[in-house]
């Protein structure tokens, strides 16, 4: 799963005693050779349904890492991309890897993705891969943030993964993933949040319609389909209303 670039088993093991934010400064140096980068493919294929759905002027990438969002953003958005993270040692790298220039100007903020500190100043916010750092109780006030960032009109867009079946060797190991940082943090401060099955999909649909979002849903073809026809991969491109 890891690089020889990447972290050591001890270098995880100190992250995954840390808080969230302390764990990913130390992360940071070597996260880009783990798997809990965003794949390539996942950002070409979100990409591609963005062209399709723009234009747009002004990105945010919440929870930004590494910056691999920013290269999707700084090729959808005519103006600005804006990467927001609360790890110093993310954003150190991400500033350090630019995206390629397209005459969109990038810029990063340290910043909490629970009290983002920006007027409605963004036609689109793209997250990948970083709900799993959300407790479900805190998804309204994620929702009800975003809302507060974007223009009547922008686009919340955040790429989903249909859970794996039931009884299937994915499903064990997501659950017992979970299983073991809830014994993690329930005997060890401070706690590390980071869950695969916490929050599901239709509670956060739910949310996003509460806070005034029009749900659209985007199949991304290029991840197959499920045994029952439905996609494997979904793009969710939640657009505020007026």
């Amino acid at each position: 799963m890891f690089s020889p670039e990447g972290p050591t088993l001890r270098e995880l093991a100190v992250q995954a005693l840390s808080s969230v934010e302390r764990g990913y400064d130390l992360l940071a140096p070597t996260f880009d050779h783990t798997p809990f980068r965003t794949p390539a493919p996942v950002l070409a294929a979100v990409g591609s349904v963005l062209e399709r759905i723009g234009p747009f002027d002004d990105g945010l990438d919440l929870c930004c890492g590494t910056g691999a969002g920013l290269d999707v953003l700084a090729r959808v958005c005519r103006r600005t991309a804006t990467g927001v993270d609360f790890s110093a040692g993310m954003l150190d790298v991400a500033r350090r890897q630019p995206p390629e220039p397209t005459g969109c100007r990038v810029s990063w903020v340290r910043a909490d993705a629970r009290a983002l500190p920006f007027t409605p100043a963004f036609d689109l916010v793209v997250s990948f891969g970083a709900l799993g750092h959300f407790l479900p109780a805190e998804l309204p006030a994620l929702a009800d943030g975003v809302h507060t960032v974007l223009r009547p009109g922008g686009v919340f867009a955040l790429p989903v993964l249909a859970p794996p079946h039931p009884g299937s060797a994915a499903f064990w190991m997501l659950l017992g993933f979970d299983a073991a940082m809830r014994v993690r943090n329930a005997v060890w401060r401070p706690p590390f949040v980071m869950y695969y099955r916490a929050i599901r999909f239709g509670a956060l649909l739910r949310e996003l319609r509460r806070a005034g979002f029009r749900v659209e849903l985007y199949a991304l073809p290029e991840f197959g389909r499920r045994a029952d026809g439905s996609p494997r991969a979904r793009l969710i491109a939640a657009r505020r209303l007026p």
